[in-house]
């Protein structure tokens, strides 16, 4: 008969392991306190995502905790690009902490400290939130490759926003004379006339977005005074035939309710010193059944045009509510369903 093996003292004084940890340090220690959120509810946002522990204990410093090495990785690649966000003027915010977690994947030693960003001198800097973004201000901001750029994808993924901005930081740097926003006002077919008061006060119930996307990137004040002595100029696709747009930056919005006519007229009046930004949403054109889309036209005649680059958003870009990715996401599952099926189960 075999005795009874008795438990070792090793076994019964086991020790639980002890993680690897790591500690990352940062120069500007009240930079990091905002980073961390009060009750370090970032820093809890961060960990819930990758599994792994965080701890500030202070002294401008993040201690890292975790077995899986490619996690830490990620959480100093999440950190550190916050950080850099909040020199920018920005604010750290669950929207920033979720963006900077989907854009995780995606490390690039060779990027500059600028990279995705758009600062507006006396204005807001943006930063890009999703590698979508972050490739939409390279192609912006790249002034000798391309000259007409397309942002195309659902609503909420920042692409009037950071075009509006990047237009803006060109007028207030002097390297543009104007800056052009130009839109169809499909609701009133192009045809104003009958709308009581003057030209501006005819416009501009269609146009109230673009410029509260100015008036949130310059502020009300410069947006105010550029407005009044022209260099800021606001109007239907309309109104933009017959002429030639010379050192400006253009921006081409809710491009999908512009026809194939006149979308063919707005992109040809580029003229010299200028670029131009054309944004919309194939997927909520607004024209009559007879009258097709001039975008997805535009961007299938211009795909491998030199000097045209093209920006296609996806749900995973948005950064509004998160409630907007979903209702997206919801819409494009219903458009895929055949043709008759019953969409009400």
């Amino acid at each position: 008969m075999t005795a009874a093996k008795t438990p070792t003292s090793r076994s019964r004084a086991a020790k639980p392991k002890r993680q690897a940890a790591e500690t990352v340090f940062f120069d500007d220690a009240e930079r990091l306190r905002g980073l961390a959120g009060a009750g370090d509810r970032f820093l809890i946002m961060i960990e819930q995502e990758l599994g792994v522990r965080l701890s500030a204990p202070g002294g401008g410093q993040i201690v890292i905790s975790g077995e899986d090495v490619a996690a830490r990785d990620d959480a100093k690649r999440v950190i550190r690009r916050l950080y850099d966000s909040l020199e920018h003027g920005l604010t750290c915010d669950e929207a920033a902490v979720r963006a900077a977690l989907r854009m995780r994947d995606r490390d690039e030693p060779d990027a500059g400290p600028d990279d995705g960003v758009i600062r507006v001198p006396r204005g807001s800097s943006l930063i890009a939130r999703t590698d979508g973004q972050r490739e939409y201000v390279r192609q912006l901001k790249n002034e000798k490759a391309y000259d007409l750029i397309f942002g195309v994808g659902p609503a909420g993924t920042g692409k009037t926003l950071l075009a509006v901005a990047y237009g803006a930081s060109l007028l207030v740097q002097h390297k543009v004379e104007k800056l052009i926003i130009t839109r169809p006002a499909v609701e009133a077919g192009e045809k104003l006339g009958f709308l009581p008061g003057d030209l501006n006060e005819k416009v501009d119930p269609y146009l109230l977005p673009v410029w509260d996307a100015l008036a949130d990137t310059l502020g009300r004040y410069q947006l105010e005074k550029m407005r009044e002595d022209g260099r800021i100029e606001v109007a239907p696709i309309a109104f933009m035939r017959g002429r030639t747009l010379n050192r400006a930056f253009i921006v081409v919005d809710e491009a999908q309710n512009a026809s194939r006519a006149q979308m063919q007229m707005v992109l040809t009046r580029l003229g010299e010193g200028s670029r131009m930004a054309v944004t919309g949403d194939p997927s909520q054109v607004d024209l009559g059944p007879r009258d097709p889309s001039g975008l997805p036209h535009a961007l299938d005649l211009l795909k491998n045009t030199k000097g045209v680059a093209i920006t296609r958003f996806s749900r995973v870009d948005v950064v509004r509510h998160d409630l907007v990715a979903r209702i997206v996401e919801a819409y494009e599952e219903d458009a895929r369903k055949p043709a008759g099926a019953d969409r009400d189960r």
